[in-house]
């Protein structure tokens, strides 16, 4: 079963445009620093198909992995791919669902009818990719470097020759240092909380990982204000994965392609960097 579940219509567009509104002068001040990933193609007119009168669009999410997809306090399911179903199924004036349910029944829901579009922060395989079809990404985590603040913040290969780098062993992360860096002192540790005390205790010159766990670690009280990010974003889809989208059923190609004319809608229109922000509202390109 499902952790929890909430129903919206086209009516939702009031509630969202109002607490936009609300983030709205504050949203627009930080996305003048905080960078915006687009992954829509403003060059490609995507054209809106016609979807059945009536339909109800079933979505399902996880249910714990904020900040993307959470149960709140008031046991409603929250988080940036609840926003974002919300958002698509007002531009396109549908009727939805959403439930939040436990990753190790997530998958299965499309199969077993139970819902018609998973958002859910799910790494796209060749297995996943033979089993659904997958809307425009919506969202994709790239690799930082962060470094106490009075490192100097020179990031590459020659720079980091010898600096001790943190990192959780057997990760991608790991892998790709050992690819691209191969004269750092690797220090592996088993969990990322590890690897972060590493640097910020000073047992590390530098940890790499996982940009967005680091970047709520750098405005928690754990980093107590020592470090910062250094260098720019790595995306290397073969260490890291090409970013997420929405699944759905192999033949709802209709409903697919909805999703990505309402995907370059919000685009366009600024919703989308409204939610980022609320969500992301640390940079982490």
């Amino acid at each position: 079963m499902g952790a929890e579940s909430s129903h919206f219509q086209p009516l939702v567009a009031i509630l969202v445009a109002g607490a936009l509104a609300l983030f709205g002068a504050s949203g627009a001040r930080a996305a003048e620093s905080v960078p915006i990933p687009r992954f829509s193609d403003p060059g490609a007119r995507i054209e809106r198909p016609d979807l059945p009168a009536g339909r109800i669009v079933k979505w399902a999410t996880g249910d714990d992995y904020p900040p993307f997809h959470y149960i709140d306090a008031d046991g409603q399911p929250a988080g940036f791919a609840v926003d974002l179903a919300r958002a698509v199924c007002t531009e396109l004036g549908l009727a939805c669902t959403l439930q939040a349910w436990r990753w190790d029944a997530l998958l299965d829901t499309i199969d077993k009818r139970q819902a018609d579009v998973i958002l859910a922060m799910v790494r796209p395989t060749p297995a996943l990719r033979t089993r659904f079809l997958m809307t425009e990404r919506v969202h994709q985590t790239p690799a930082r470097f962060v470094a106490r603040n009075e490192t100097p913040g020179e990031v590459s290969a020659p720079a980091l020759k010898g600096k001790r780098v943190a990192v959780v062993a057997g990760s991608a992360h790991e892998a790709y240092l050992k690819a691209f860096f191969p004269a750092v002192e690797l220090k592996a540790f088993e969990k990322a909380d590890e690897a972060r005390a590493a640097v910020k205790d000073g047992q590390a010159d530098f940890v790499f990982g996982d940009a967005v766990s680091l970047a709520f670690w750098l405005n928690g009280t754990a980093s107590s204000g020592c470090c910062r990010f250094v260098g720019g974003p790595y995306v290397d889809a073969r260490y890291f994965g090409e970013g997420v989208g929405a699944l759905l059923k192999p033949g709802d190609e209709k409903l697919r392609q909805a999703i990505d004319y309402a995907l370059q809608r919000l685009d366009e229109s600024g919703a989308f960097a409204e939610i980022y922000l609320k969500h992301f509202p640390i940079g982490i390109w």
